[in-house]
C-alpha cells in the first residue's frame, strides 16, 4: 500500500495493511471467543474443531493466536491449499511433519501407514499432533473423509490427530451433506466468527493507529461509523477503507477524515457500495407541512393555533409508512422473516431451509423464542422475529432492530418503530405496534464458550472473565482480572441487573447473559424495567416450521 502519508500524519508506519502484521493484532471479544470455542473442542479428547466465517472476518489471526498458545510438546501441520486430491493432501501432511516418504509413492495406503506411525510415535513421546486446514471449503468429500479416517487413531481418553478445519459459511453447508455425516459427529466444538460490531470497528481503528504512531485522532467519529456502514464490520474492507480515506486526506492536505472522504474511498475500493436504506421522502413530506405551517402562519393567529394543535399530528402521519393489506399478505409465511433475521448477523437462510434454528446452532448461534412486550425486545437491543396478528385474527411475522448491529437507534427512530415485513422495510408508531403485535418472538444470540444456563461460583475461571469483561464494559469501567466469583463480581451482576429491572440474583442468569452478550453496543441497551418473566424456548417451534 501507498505510504507517502505516514510523515503527514505523523505515523511510524502504513497502519491499515492487509498484510498479516503481528504487532497490530486486534482481538475483539469475538475473536477471543473462536479462540475459547477452538482451544476447548480440542480440550483433551480432540477430534475435529470448526472455524467459519466471511472472509475477511479474521478467521486466519484467531489460528495464529491459537498456533502460538500451543505448548512446545505440540507438532503442527498447516495447510493453506487445499485443493488437494486425497493422496496430494497426504503428502502435504508429511511434508508438514517432517516424514520422509518416497516420491513415487502413489496408495492412499502408504501415507496412512506413515502418518499414523508418526502419530503413535509422537504420543508415546507425549507430543500432541494437531492439523490445521484454512479455506477448508475447497476441500473435496473423499478427502474429508480420508481425514476422518486419519483421526480413527485413538486411545481411550483421546484422539492421536487433531484437526481445525478453517474456512468460509460454505463449509458449513458442505459438513451437511450425508455422507459425510460421520465427520460431521466428531466435531467437538464449531464457531461462526461474526464482523465486528459498530463500537468495535472504532476500537480497531483507533488500536491500529496507535501501534502506528498516531498521537491524535485522525478519523472523526461519524466518518468512523460511516467505515463500519460501508465495511459492515469486515477488518479487511475497514483496513482497505482507511488506507485510502488517509490517502485522499493526504492529498487534499487535511489533518482528519471526515464522511466525504470515507465514502469516497469506500467507492474506490468497494467499487457498488450500499447506500442508506433509509427513505427520506416522508421526512420530505414532513418538512412541506412545516413549511406550509410557517407560511399559513402569517394569516391570522386563530389559523396558527389551529394549525399548532395538528401539525404535530400531521408530521407524525407524514413520517410513517402505512403497512398495506399487501405487506401483509407477503409476509404470512415465517420462512422471510427467519432469512431477514439472519441477514441481520451477515448470515444467508435460504427461505425453504426449515431447519433454521439447528442451522445456527452449527454456528454456536442459540435459537431462543421468549415472550416478551415492546419494551422489552428494545431492552434485550437484538434483531427479533415477531408474531403480528391482523384485524381478523390473521397471523403474519415481521422483524423489528433488523439494522440493530449498523445503526443501534433505529428501532426508537423518530420517523417511528423500523420493522421489515417479507424484506420491505415500514415504519409503524408504538400504538401499530402494540396493536399487532402477539408477544411472542425469536432471537439469535452468541453465548460465551461452555455457557449452560447460568455462570456463577462454579462456573470456568474463562467464563468468570468474560463476565467481568462485559460487565466492564456495560457499566464504563476498567475490566479486572479474576479468578474466582468473588464477591465484588456478584455486587456488579446485581447492578446490572438492578439497572436493567431485572429480577436480582446471587447469579448471572440466562436473561443477564443474553443482554451482556450483545455484539451491538451496551450504550443503546434500554434502561426501562422489565417486568414480564420471560420464556425462554430453545429450538422449539411447534407448527410454526422452524425444527430444531
Amino acid at each position: 500500500m501507498f505510504s507517502g502519508y505516514t510523515g503527514f500524519f505523523g505515523l511510524n508506519e502504513v497502519p491499515f495493511s492487509i498484510a498479516p502484521n503481528p504487532h497490530y493484532l486486534f482481538m475483539s471479544d469475538r475473536h477471543r471467543e473462536a479462540l475459547a470455542h477452538l482451544s476447548y473442542g480440542l480440550g483433551e479428547t480432540g477430534g475435529f474443531a470448526l472455524l467459519t466465517g466471511e472472509v475477511g472476518t479474521g478467521k486466519t489471526t484467531v489460528s495464529r493466536c491459537l498456533l502460538e498458545q500451543l505448548p512446545d510438546n505440540a507438532q503442527v501441520a498447516y495447510i493453506i491449499n487445499p485443493t488437494l486430491s486425497a493422496i496430494e493432501l497426504l503428502a502435504s501432511v508429511c511434508d508438514e511433519f517432517g516424514i520422509v516418504y518416497d516420491s513415487q509413492t502413489t496408495s492412499l495406503k502408504g501415507f496412512t501407514d506413515l502418518i499414523s506411525s508418526r502419530l503413535l510415535e509422537n504420543h508415546s513421546n507425549g507430543m500432541s499432533t494437531l492439523l490445521i486446514i484454512d479455506e477448508a471449503q475447497h476441500l473435496q468429500a473423499e478427502v474429508l473423509e480420508q481425514l476422518r479416517l486419519l483421526t480413527n487413531l485413538e486411545t481411550n481418553a483421546k484422539k492421536l490427530l487433531q484437526v481445525i478445519l478453517i474456512g468460509q459459511p460454505e463449509l458449513q453447508l458442505l459438513l451437511k451433506r450425508q455422507d459425510l455425516r460421520q465427520l460431521a459427529q466428531r466435531i467437538t466444538a464449531r464457531y461462526h466468527l461474526m464482523p465486528l460490531s459498530a463500537v468495535e470497528v472504532a476500537q480497531y481503528i483507533k488500536h491500529r493507529l496507535k501501534v502506528a504512531g498516531s498521537e491524535q485522532p485522525l478519523f472523526s467519529p461519524s466518518a468512523i461509523r460511516l467505515v463500519h456502514h460501508y465495511s459492515e464490520g469486515v477488518p479487511r474492507l475497514i483496513n482497505l477503507i482507511c488506507d485510502r480515506a488517509l490517502l485522499a486526506a493526504y492529498s487534499q492536505e487535511t489533518t482528519q477524515v471526515d464522511n466525504k472522504l470515507v465514502k469516497a474511498a469506500a467507492h474506490e475500493t468497494l467499487g457498488e457500495v450500499k447506500t442508506s436504506t433509509f427513505d427520506w421522502a416522508p421526512w420530505k413530506q414532513g418538512a412541506a407541512i412545516v413549511v406550509a405551517v410557517i407560511s399559513l402562519a402569517f394569516a391570522g393567529k386563530q389559523l396558527a393555533d389551529w394549525q399548532q394543535q395538528n401539525s404535530g399530528q400531521e408530521l407524525q402521519l407524514a413520517t410513517l409508512e402505512q403497512v398495506s393489506n399487501r405487506d401483509i399478505n407477503l409476509a404470512r409465511d415465517l420462512q422471510p422473516a427467519l432469512a431477514s433475521l439472519f441477514h441481520a448477523w451477515h448470515l444467508n437462510l435460504s427461505q425453504v431451509d426449515t431447519q433454521a434454528c439447528q442451522y445456527a446452532l452449527d454456528l454456536s448461534l442459540s435459537c431462543h423464542w421468549l415472550d416478551a412486550d415492546p419494551e422489552q425486545l428494545m431492552a434485550y437491543s437484538y434483531p427479533a422475529v415477531i408474531e403480528l396478528q391482523d384485524e381478523l385474527g390473521g397471523q403474519f411475522y415481521g422483524v423489528i432492530n433488523a439494522n440493530a448491529y449498523d445503526n443501534p437507534q433505529v428501532l426508537s427512530d423518530a420517523a417511528g418503530i423500523t420493522i421489515h415485513l417479507a424484506g420491505v422495510q415500514r415504519q409503524v408508531s408504538m400504538d401499530w405496534l402494540e396493536q399487532h403485535y402477539r408477544g411472542t418472538a425469536l432471537l439469535l444470540w452468541q453465548p460465551p464458550a461452555g455457557f449452560v444456563e447460568r455462570i456463577d461460583s462454579d462456573a470456568d475461571v474463562e467464563l468468570l472473565q468474560w463476565l467481568e469483561e462485559r460487565l466492564s464494559q456495560a457499566q464504563q469501567r476498567p475490566a479486572r482480572q479474576v479468578n474466582t466469583f468473588d464477591q465484588r463480581l456478584l455486587n456488579q451482576i446485581q447492578q446490572f441487573q438492578r439497572a436493567n429491572g431485572m429480577a436480582v440474583l446471587d447469579f448471572a442468569d440466562l436473561d443477564t447473559v443474553i443482554m451482556l452478550a450483545n455484539p451491538g453496543s451496551f450504550a443503546t441497551l434500554s434502561q426501562k424495567p422489565l417486568q414480564a418473566k420471560r420464556k425462554h424456548i430453545l429450538a422449539d417451534v411447534k407448527q410454526q416450521g422452524v425444527q430444531g
